[in-house]
């Protein structure tokens, strides 16, 4: 069984990264990743799912952190230097879930953006969106759910406080 799972962190308003894709302000003051169960999670990763923008932006921080990872960027351009691992797919979602689906990968980790959201949540194929929120406004930035997001009607399984940030777990209803 194959299970799209996004596990992500959003500033107070929304926001997962600053307009640049900048995303220092989860260093500053943020718990870590680890306090919201994140290795836990990173270890059962099969395949890790992104958008064009999310893996532009981790490459511009330095060296691929997935290494050991398969994963796939859902993008029509190819990529220049992909580190071993990566691969690209047409935006053909509906196609590409079905195929990840028929494989049978376990827990595929939908990384982001915010345009692959919309899109997975448009076919419902979101089966778990964990969230890191961080008590800080941004103001501006990139929206975990840009403009376009079909409503989606959801159901917390599981919520906590990890020092002043809070921890949610939401399925579909």
């Amino acid at each position: 069984m194959t299970l799209f799972h996004c596990h992500i962190a959003t500033s107070l308003d929304g926001m997962i990264a600053r307009p640049d894709g900048g995303v220092d302000w989860l260093v500053e003051g943020a718990p870590p990743p680890e306090a919201f169960g994140f290795d836990a999670f990173y270890d059962q990763v099969a395949l890790i799912l992104m958008g064009r923008g999310t893996y532009e932006a981790v490459r511009r921080m330095g060296d691929w952190p997935y290494a050991g990872k398969p994963a796939l960027v859902v993008t029509s351009r190819p990529l220049d230097d992909a580190p071993p691992g990566v691969e690209t797919r047409p935006g053909d979602l509906p196609a590409l879930v079905a195929e990840l689906r028929q494989r049978g990968l376990g827990l595929v980790w939908v990384e982001g953006g915010g345009q692959l959201l919309r899109g997975l949540l448009g076919i419902g194929a979101l089966d778990r969106l964990e969230m890191a929120v961080v008590p800080v406004i941004l103001g501006a930035g990139i929206p975990l759910f840009p403009p376009g997001t079909p409503e989606t009607r959801l159901v917390l399984r599981q919520s906590a406080t990890v020092g002043d940030a809070l921890h949610l777990i939401y399925e579909p209803a």
